[in-house]
């Protein structure tokens, strides 16, 4: 067996995949591979598997699979699968200190103290107290929300997929679900549904001047109308890990040009920690389907 280790992935995994065969990360070696692995760098497109001639399985080392064309894997007889487990607490912390960083204006005073400003007078907030909505409650925003909890937030959640939860109040209808928030934690997959859901039609059912915070998929976000909402003072801040386009282009991308924004180049998930975690939940994929006769 081959495994092609076609992104970056903790350096320890090779020696431990080594069990299972050769290990190499060589793309020239791609049309040999048994096994690939990938984090969001690599794109899966037909193409991309049409080179894969003897590829059985596939895996994406983190949460989405949008960079993966699942159908046609299917069609092709590759197993596709994620670690959807290994990222929830280095996710949930980028977004917690997203906001931990907002409310405490931590970027504004870090600025201007190295310009030579005393900003004493400028006042920071508290997240307790403060209602944080989070769209979307898989893995990541379960841990958001236990993180809310702790700080005394008044935690709800939208999914239409959960009915209950245990650390959010569910929202069923999506606008009421923003109308009241002050903290607005995205955690959305990108499909056709999730599309630019976040949209100027959904900013003007916020009642509040929110803070929002993306670290799910940057196309569930309609960033020109994000834009204009915050050059019109309707949206607080904006934190972004993940953009439509990445990375994000000067003159094409408008949150570039915008102030009242937190950016970070799409690291949520690469703590070292969550990258020794995510190497292990590919040993085991790859043992469970090796004793299973499936690869």
């Amino acid at each position: 067996m081959l495994i092609l280790i076609s992104d970056a992935f903790d350096k320890s995994l090779p020696d431990k995949l080594s069990v299972f065969g050769e290990v190499t990360d060589d793309t020239g070696r791609l049309a040999e591979a048994d096994v690939i692995l990938v984090r969001s760098k690599t794109k899966c497109t037909k193409e991309y598997i049409d080179q894969a001639k003897k590829c059985r399985l596939i895996i994406r080392g983190g949460v989405g699979m949008d960079n993966i064309d699942r159908a046609y894997c299917e069609a092709k007889g590759i197993i596709a699968v994620n670690t959807p487990r290994s990222s929830a607490i280095a996710v949930a912390e980028m977004a917690f200190a997203f906001m931990l960083s907002t409310a405490s204006r931590i970027c504004f005073y870090d600025r201007t103290m190295k310009e030579g400003e005393w900003a004493k007078k400028t006042k920071r907030s508290e997240l307790c107290g403060k209602t944080l909505t989070l769209l979307g409650y898989g893995n990541i925003p379960r841990q958001v929300a236990i993180r809310a909890k702790a700080f005394g937030m008044n935690v709800q959640a939208y999914d239409p997929y959960v009915k209950e939860a245990e650390n959010a109040t569910m929202i069923a209808d999506l606008g009421e679900a923003v109308r009241g928030a002050d903290y607005i934690s995205m955690h959305l997959p990108y499909t056709p549904e999730t599309d630019k859901l976040l949209d100027a039609a959904l900013i003007a059912k916020m009642e509040k001047c929110p803070v929002i915070v993306n670290t799910g998929r940057g196309k569930t976000v309609d960033e020109q109308a994000v834009a204009d909402a915050l050059n019109s003072g309707k949206i607080a801040w904006y934190c972004a890990d993940v953009y439509s386009t990445e990375p994000p282009v000067k003159g094409e991308n408008p949150l570039l040009d915008c102030g009242n924004v937190t950016l970070s180049p799409h690291v949520g998930a690469n703590s070292n920690e969550n990258l020794i975690r995510i190497g292990q939940e590919v040993y085991d994929t790859i043992d469970r389907l090796v004793k299973e006769g499936r690869i």
